[in-house]
């Protein structure tokens, strides 16, 4: 290395130390320097939390969407076994829809139409999407 790179090398490490009190005449941050570090906290706290709110929301939207997915293979199960379709809406589903379990606040209601059914979930907490169910037109609409 050329002689002028150790010299600069020096000065920085002994700012360095000066700067974390491991030196004499040590003086510690500024003002400014720590303001400026708690802006930064502060910013970089505000897009986290707003994306928490974002993440929870497509949670609670997946909550609604599987558990109409599992309220369809329910039904499937139960027209498979020889039995009907049925009607059912929240509550009713898991006693009337064999292995079906809804899931907190999830709102869900199934409807029998012949040889198919329909349904429809969603959640309070959610983004608002209602998710639909259509086992004649294929299934998620």
């Amino acid at each position: 290395m050329p002689r002028g790179w150790e010299t600069q090398r020096d000065d920085v490490q002994d700012s360095i130390v000066n700067r974390f009190g491991g030196g004499s005449g040590s003086q510690g941050f500024t003002l400014l320097e720590l303001l400026i570090v708690v802006a930064l906290i502060g910013i970089l706290a505000a897009i986290a939390v707003a994306q928490f709110g974002v993440y929870r929301r497509r949670g609670f939207d997946a909550s609604a969407s599987a558990d109409l997915r599992n309220a369809a293979v329910a039904e499937e199960a139960l027209f498979a076994t020889g039995a009907n379709y049925v009607n059912c809406r929240n509550a009713n589903c898991g006693q009337r829809l064999p292995g079906f379990r809804r899931s907190k606040n999830v709102t869900i209601r199934m409807r029998r139409a012949g040889t198919s059914f329909t349904g429809t979930a969603t959640h309070p907490s959610g983004s608002g999407k209602v998710w639909a169910y259509d086992s004649s037109a294929g299934g998620f609409q």
